[in-house]
């Protein structure tokens, strides 16, 4: 997978057209175009040690770029929103 710095806005708008945000579909969460597969669960599926290729089959419909979509969508997601420090509470 390309950088995101080295991928063409041309190549982020081709991937990022790929997720949908219906309030109709899934209370808007962000899904795959056409799917009720949100970001949100295939990122979990990555996060707990799923390989893209053991998500891709077991999801038929889905292709790599709507993983490679995903992961654009969650960085740029967190690039755009502030994140404020918790402070340890004393005990």
């Amino acid at each position: 997978m390309q950088s995101e710095e080295a991928m063409t806005a041309v190549e982020r708008d081709s991937l990022l057209k790929r997720i949908a945000v219906d309030p109709q579909v899934i209370v808007g969460k962000p899904v795959t175009r056409g799917t009720r597969l949100t970001v949100q669960s295939v990122l979990g599926l990555l996060a707990s040690g799923q390989s893209i290729a053991e998500i891709l089959s077991e999801y038929q419909g889905l292709a790599h770029d709507d993983v490679l979509a995903r992961l654009l969508f969650a960085t740029q997601a967190l690039d755009t929103s502030t994140f404020v420090p918790l402070r340890p509470v004393a005990v």
